[in-house]
């Protein structure tokens, strides 16, 4: 079985993770926000807005975050780059194999 990314990456990653998550959350907290000051829309129609948002939000955060293993760890930055959580200065800080390998994922999704 594979043991997944150098260890240096895997450092980065689970330094990397919990900022990802905050910014994340903080993406997700402002569209509600959004939401909310919509006032054109029914007290109704904004709760089910946020209920969507929240559900499809709760999707994307399991991609990007659960299943924290170094075996998965290349997908994991994945999604992450994927949902534009990692800045380029710190997907920089893996190995230019692990970007690599982020990369290739990005050209067989896109196929």
């Amino acid at each position: 079985m594979s043991r997944g990314i150098a260890e240096s990456d895997w450092r980065v990653l689970r330094e990397l993770h919990p900022v990802a998550l905050d910014r994340f959350c903080q993406r997700i907290l402002t569209e509600i926000a959004s939401v909310i000051a919509d006032t054109s829309k029914s007290n109704h129609q904004r709760y089910r807005a946020i209920y969507g948002l929240i559900d499809r939000r709760d999707d994307e955060i399991a991609e990007a975050f659960n299943d924290m293993r170094r075996s998965r760890a290349v997908v994991r930055i994945f999604f992450l780059r994927k949902h534009g959580l990692l800045t380029d200065e710190e997907f920089g800080r893996f190995s230019k194999e692990t970007r690599d390998s982020v990369q290739s994922l990005f050209g067989l999704l896109a196929g």
